[in-house]
C-alpha cells in the first residue's frame, strides 16, 4: 500500500515536471520567434543604411565630377578636367543604379519583419531622377565654355 502511494506521488511529480517543461518550451519558442522577427527588422534597416550609403557616395561623386573641371581648368589641360569629371559622374550614375539594385534584391527572404521596406516606386523615381541629373552634368562639363 505504501509502495502504491509512493508510485502515485512520483507519477504526480513527473506530471507536474512535464507540465512545467511544456510551459517553459512554449516561452522559449515564443522568445525565439520574437528574436527572429527582430533580426528580420534589423535586416531591413541595414538594407536601408546600405541604400543611403550608395546614394551618398553617388552624390559625392557627382559633386566631385562637376567640380573637377573647374578645379583643373587653370592647372592642367582642359581635357584632363573633363575626363576626370566624366569618370566621376559616370561613377555617380553607377552608384544610383546600384543603390536601387541592392535595395530591391536583398538576398534570402527573412521572416516577415514588422518594419516596412521603402516603396520600390519611390526608389526608382528618386534614383532615376538622380541618374538624369548625372547625365545632364556630364553633358554640361563637355559643352560648357571654360
Amino acid at each position: 500500500m505504501a509502495d502504491d502511494q509512493h508510485i502515485k506521488a512520483q507519477a504526480d511529480n513527473v506530471a507536474r515536471s512535464a507540465g512545467k517543461l511544456a510551459a517553459s518550451a512554449g516561452r522559449v519558442e515564443d522568445s525565439a520567434d520574437r528574436r527572429t522577427e527582430l533580426a528580420a527588422d534589423r535586416t531591413v534597416l541595414a538594407a536601408e543604411r546600405t541604400y543611403a550609403a550608395w546614394v551618398r557616395t553617388g552624390l559625392a561623386a557627382l559633386a566631385s565630377g562637376v567640380g573637377a573641371r573647374a578645379l583643373f581648368a587653370h592647372i592642367l589641360p582642359a581635357w584632363f578636367g573633363s575626363v576626370t569629371g566624366t569618370v566621376l559622374i559616370a561613377f555617380s550614375a553607377f552608384c544610383f543604379a546600384a543603390a536601387v539594385w541592392r535595395e530591391s534584391e536583398p538576398g534570402a527572404p527573412p521572416p516577415r519583419p514588422d518594419t516596412r521596406r521603402l516603396p520600390r516606386g519611390v526608389l526608382l523615381a528618386l534614383n532615376g531622377f538622380l541618374i538624369v541629373v548625372s547625365a545632364a552634368a556630364l553633358v554640361g562639363i563637355w559643352l560648357a565654355h571654360t
